[in-house]
């Protein structure tokens, strides 16, 4: 199944949220490094990301973007296993 913009942001805000560089990022959310490059920039506009020393790192706003995210997303889950 593929992931949409969401699933994609929460996946680099989880990975980047004690820090991260952008290989870990890559690695760490399965992503390319093209891709990547798109999501952070978006992210640190929009204030989710900020970026030290070659290191990203969530800010409090893309903490509430992953709460916010996993609130929305559990019940959704579990009605997909409820279905299967």
């Amino acid at each position: 199944m593929r992931r949409n913009d969401l699933d994609i942001c929460a996946d680099i805000l989880n990975v980047a949220q004690s820090g991260a560089r952008k290989t870990q990022i890559v690695y760490q959310a399965n992503l390319n490094f093209k891709i990547v490059k798109r999501y952070l920039e978006r992210l640190t506009n929009g204030g989710m990301l900020n970026s030290e020393e070659s290191r990203f790192y969530t800010t409090e706003k893309g903490v509430a973007f992953i709460e916010n995210y996993r609130a929305l997303i559990s019940p959704m889950k579990a009605m997909e296993v409820a279905q299967d």
